[in-house]
């Protein structure tokens, strides 16, 4: 078979960089980043981060290939910052944004607790329809798990 070990996907080789930055030569505050071990969840993400900041003229991402585990961001600035910043910029508002919707996950779920379904003696119901009422569970007044 032609598909790489698994754990090739997302550990590092020896010697093996994360990020490789490149300057574009013709287009002006350009760059083209070559992020290693990673695929189109984080490049998405990254894209959609970077397009919603005022300085970005343009930010683009591409997997060349399927069985190689890397993609190439491309981005380009008004100058007023490089994109290797922007880059960064981006990241650390990705990084806030996955805090804070882990935080809002995480008590969503705790309130699971407080309504009394699971815990000791009862059956822990992801679905939140305990009882078999189907919409009486963990959500609450006939809403049902895709509620949010």
């Amino acid at each position: 078979m032609n598909a790489p070990n698994r754990y090739e996907l997302f550990v590092l080789d020896d010697g093996e960089k994360l990020v490789e930055v490149s300057e574009d030569t013709k287009i002006p505050n350009a760059a083209t980043i070559k992020i290693h071990k990673q695929d189109h969840t984080l490049g998405n993400m990254l894209r959609a981060q970077l397009l919603a900041m005022p300085q970005i003229l343009f930010a683009g991402y591409k997997v060349p290939h399927p069985l190689h585990p890397y993609f190439l961001i491309k981005i380009q600035t008004d100058g007023s910052i490089t994109p290797s910043e922007c880059l960064e910029q981006a990241s650390s508002k990705l990084i806030q944004t996955m805090l804070s919707l882990e935080a809002k996950f995480r008590q969503e779920f705790s309130f699971k607790d407080v309504e009394g379904v699971g815990g000791v003696g009862g059956t822990d119901d992801p679905y939140g329809t305990a009882g078999g009422g189907g919409g009486t569970g963990a959500w609450g007044g006939g809403r049902d798990y895709l509620d949010f």
